[in-house]
């Protein structure tokens, strides 16, 4: 049944899923084997979740609907935890440039954008991984190991770490140097948590920078992951402004960002030079 199914596929596809398997392995093994730069990257929102929440929820008056501060900035602290490595598959792309690696990948007889799809599926799945490590401090944020919330947390961080991933794939085709990308990134990434009400509730801001958070794509990508948690711990909810766009309209959006990215950075990588 197998070898009838495989027969039926077209060999060309054949070939360039092979391709994208195998730039994808390429990346899970250099996430394997660098243990020192998951740490570090891991280090980062367990701090923010430990330390800065724990101070925070101090300050933080629970009457502010936020319950324990926390339980509220968990959703955010897992997107930062699959910010940083998706945003490193796209830096993957401009040091495999300026080492050379990229001009070997770019001879091989197949697609470029079979290459680019298996750099980002690359960047997705350890993105994603770490956010699911991050997942088991759950408890230390009041939120519950419940295995439905698990599930719908670590598919919502899929989703937006490949979102993520192809945006950095997107600056990482546009961008030669190394340094311009890391400036580039950092200048760009860092408003777009800030805004996104990963660290704040977005009720009872003034109009103008609500306008701005409600442009902001990463929003959407925050506030299912607050959902879902609040659904399982009430007092993390916070008061919101009244777009309330349905979860899977958030979804949507957070998937189109996704798609149109990688459709940009696909179209870009497959020109000659």
């Amino acid at each position: 049944m197998t070898a009838v199914a495989a027969a039926a596929v077209p060999a060309g596809v054949r070939h360039e899923v092979r391709a994208t398997r195998v730039v994808w392995q390429r990346e899970m093994m250099r996430f394997l084997r660098n243990r020192g730069r998951l740490a570090v990257t891991l280090a980062q929102p367990v701090f923010l979740l430990l330390v800065l929440g724990t101070g925070l929820s101090v300050l933080v008056p629970s009457t502010a609907g936020t319950g324990d501060y926390r339980t509220y900035l968990f959703p955010g602290v897992l997107t930062m935890t699959v910010q940083m490595p998706a945003i490193g598959a796209g830096a993957s792309i401009v040091w495999d440039r300026e080492a050379g690696f990229l001009r070997e990948m770019l001879v091989a007889p197949v697609r470029r954008g079979s290459l680019l799809l298996g750099k980002c599926a690359g960047g997705t799945t350890v993105a994603t991984c770490q956010g699911v490590l991050v997942l088991s401090l759950a408890g230390t944020a009041h939120v519950p190991y419940d295995p439905a919330l698990l599930a719908t947390l670590t598919g919502e961080l899929a989703l937006s770490a490949l979102a993520l991933t192809a945006l950095g794939a997107v600056a990482a085709v546009c961008i030669s140097r190394v340094e311009t990308f890391q400036a580039v990134l950092s200048f760009a990434m860092t408003p777009l948590l800030f805004l996104s009400g990963a660290m704040f509730p977005l009720a009872g801001l003034p109009r103008w920078l609500t306008v701005i958070c409600l442009a902001n794509p990463l929003t959407y990508a925050v506030d299912p992951l607050r959902r879902a948690v609040a659904a399982h711990a009430p007092a993390a909810a916070a008061p919101s402004p009244g777009r309330q766009l349905p979860v899977a309209a958030e979804l949507g959006i957070t998937a189109a960002l996704a798609a149109t990215a990688l459709a940009v950075a696909a179209h870009r990588f497959a020109r000659p030079g």
